[in-house]
């Protein structure tokens, strides 16, 4: 008895490593993506209404049409664009897999950049494609036009798609107009879909974010991924959405309805509410995070390492000059903190000292984690005597 080709290699996820090795050791974890404190209280407050109104049932396939209609006027608003149709997914990551299952056929091949979030390959090859990269090169993150065009003419015909993901997770490149305009030149030369995730939408700190959609040609070809969790910091929520063509969310709606059918609805509910609260709310979120993008930088480089400001997201990268694997196994013993090597995001090996930095906690969990890693830096400097006991406090929920 085996287990099927298909999930030859996919082992377990680094999140779910890093995350058990941040608990096992009481580390702070700037490993994994996720805030630790909730969104807005009027959020919170509108699932709570849902859940007391009865809301507990199933919703439609396409999601409550509270929320599609917010969608739409979410996406009218920031970007003027139309989308002819909405489908409410299960995270922005049934998103992804519905329609990479809806849309290719086995053989066909799909464009990524990596480094690339990891489930991007996973549901390739659950739809039995296969990926080709493009591969983003420190220190500038740049798409380039050479590595794009190698990409799909490889493909010799077969490729069908690109999975485009800005602001860019993980290196926290918000891409700009001009790399964007490659992507949608090369999707209409070769008629491809472009599938674009843009969870992390709101948090732009410097530049601005430009959906693939809004350029030309790119309307009735793109399939625009997003939701609540990374801009209102509810990532348990799971709520995600596409919106585009009737014809690709039709399909990938066609999928969806065999993976999860429709699910929390009350939750549903809320995240309408939280796309139509005033845009102050997502600009004091975003300017949190830049502040503690800011800290977590200049302890990085107080360390002695190379760091690459990002422009967008929760996440840092730095060169710590050594085998970034290593590094990270051993970081939460020098100094309580745990991150992930960036490393394991490229199929090739052109960043082997690169490690991530999550700076999606509390100020104060930030400062913590900026003074252990500064003291690294320090010739003869030893791990903070409270970096168990204090580190508790930074657990998930705490």
């Amino acid at each position: 008895m085996r287990a099927a080709s298909r999930i030859d290699g996919l082992g377990t996820t680094i999140f779910t490593e890093m995350t058990a090795l941040a608990e096992r050791t009481g580390a702070i974890n700037l490993g994994q993506g996720f805030p630790d404190r909730d969104g807005p209280v009027e959020i919170i407050d509108a699932a709570i209404a849902a859940l007391k109104a009865g809301a507990n049932q199933y919703a439609p396939l396409p999601g409550v049409p509270a929320l599609r209609e917010a969608v739409l006027e979410h996406q009218r608003r920031w970007y003027g664009l139309e989308p002819e149709d909405v489908l409410v997914t299960f995270g922005a990551t049934e998103a992804i897999a519905a329609s990479l299952l809806a849309l290719c056929e086995p053989g066909d091949e799909v464009v990524v950049i990596e480094p690339y979030y990891d489930s991007y390959p996973a549901c390739i090859a659950f739809a039995g494609a296969q990926r080709r990269v493009v591969t983003l090169r420190p220190p500038s993150f740049r798409l380039e036009a050479e590595g794009l065009r190698e990409a799909i003419e490889g493909g010799a015909g077969r490729t069908r798609a690109i999975v485009i993901n800005t602001p860019h997770n993980p290196t926290g490149r918000v891409f700009g107009r001009d790399e964007l305009s490659l992507v949608a030149d090369a999707c209409v030369r070769h008629d491809l879909v472009c599938i674009s995730d843009e969870v992390y939408e709101h948090l732009v700190y410097d530049g601005e974010h430009v959906p693939p959609a809004t350029l030309p040609g790119m309307a009735e070809r793109t399939l625009t991924i997003s939701g609540i969790g990374k801009s209102f910091s509810v990532t348990g929520w799971k709520i995600g959405w596409c919106s585009g063509p009737a014809e690709l969310v039709g399909a990938t709606r066609a999928v969806k309805q065999f993976l999860t059918f429709a699910g929390g609805t009350p939750l549903q509910h809320a995240a309408a509410a939280a796309l139509r609260l005033p845009a102050v709310h997502l600009a004091q979120l975003r300017d949190q995070l830049r502040a503690n993008r800011d800290a977590l930088c200049t302890a990085l480089e107080a360390a002695g390492w190379t760091v690459f400001e990002p422009a967008g997201t929760y996440f840092v990268n730095a060169d710590v000059g050594t085998d970034a694997v290593r590094f990270c196994a051993e970081l939460p013993q020098r100094c309580g903190v745990v991150a992930i090597p960036t490393g394991v995001f490229y199929d090739s090996d052109v960043a082997p000292g690169l490690v991530r930095f999550a700076f999606c906690k509390r100020p104060e969990v930030i400062a913590e984690a900026a003074a252990r890693l500064g003291r690294l830096g320090r010739p003869g400097a030893q791990p903070s005597s409270a970096a168990k006991s204090e580190s508790a406090s930074s657990a998930p929920g705490a």
